[in-house]
């Protein structure tokens, strides 16, 4: 592949789910428990690869899935713009519109999910969705093996009137409320708060379904990194700033702290309070 070499340090496999739907590219790395990174728009890219060389440098085995774009390519707004048509326009694995379920293809990333459980043991999985693949990270809640869930910038469902609304059917997000009060687990959700991809009416409805045991971290444009030419978006990759005492940093390392204690089965501390990340307790 023309951009392999961003994934030079992974190990790829393709994985199949047991229905036989779909078949899908999966890059692997590291030991540990299993944390599924599932990338934004356009792609597989760098940024998103970045993310996952960092989850396995703190012991966690990540597992890298591609499900559209060209894996290792880098972010252009020509590439971005062609990936979001075929996701919108042509891709039947993906509700784009749907308030009131997930995608088709998030069956497959729960069986994606079983398969890390079994292969890398721990208390469990821990899953990143990012903007396009927001929502499917709690989605994944349905699949016992799913203990931590991160909603990174989650952009579905698109449209009019569906500002509060999360993409996923009624037994699906009653399935995570229950599992979080059951089983002492907790998500994160992180976004820009003037993102308007997300927009405040959908951490609204985050907070009204699951109240604390949802943390919220929402940053200020002046805390993105990037080089300016898109509006603050993706919180983990494209606008992280390397500073590590900026805000996006601080959102980057405490995401990583809570994957590895919760697939670890460790107790996460209560939130802090900062000046610029406003984050709910988990």
């Amino acid at each position: 592949m023309k951009f392999a070499d961003a994934l030079k340090a992974y190990e790829r496999f393709e994985f199949t789910d047991p229905q036989g739907r779909w078949t899908r590219p999966v890059w692997r790395r590291g030991a540990g428990p299993a944390v599924i990174v599932i990338h934004e728009m356009p792609g597989l890219h760098p940024l998103v690869i970045r993310f996952g060389d960092r989850l396995a440098q703190a012991g966690m085995t990540v597992f890298l899935p591609s499900l559209f774009g060209e894996p290792g390519r880098p972010v252009s707004l020509g590439y971005a713009a062609g990936e979001l048509f075929k996701g919108i326009c042509i891709r039947r694995e993906f509700n784009v519109w749907a308030h009131d379920r997930s995608s088709p293809i998030v069956d497959w990333l729960r069986a994606l999910a079983s398969f890390a459980h079994d292969a890398c043991g721990g208390r469990g999985v821990g899953a990143v969705g990012m903007c396009f693949t927001g929502n499917f990270a709690l989605a994944m809640m349905t699949e016992p093996a799913v203990v931590a869930p991160v909603l990174s910038q989650p952009s579905l469902p698109m449209g009019l009137g569906r500002a509060r609304a999360l993409g996923l059917s009624s037994d699906e997000i009653a399935c995570a409320r229950r599992r979080f009060e059951a089983e002492g687990l907790s998500g994160m959700a992180l976004r820009f708060k003037s993102d308007i991809a997300v927009p405040d009416g959908r951490f609204e409805a985050l907070d009204g379904a699951f109240g604390p045991y949802m943390e919220r971290i929402e940053l200020e444009d002046s805390d993105a990194g990037g080089d300016g030419r898109m509006r603050p978006h993706s919180v983990l990759t494209l606008h992280l700033s390397e500073d590590p005492k900026g805000a996006t940093k601080e959102a980057e390392q405490r995401v990583i702290a809570f994957l590895k204690a919760r697939t670890a089965g460790l107790p996460w501390p209560p939130a802090k309070a900062g000046r610029r990340a406003a984050a709910r307790p988990g």
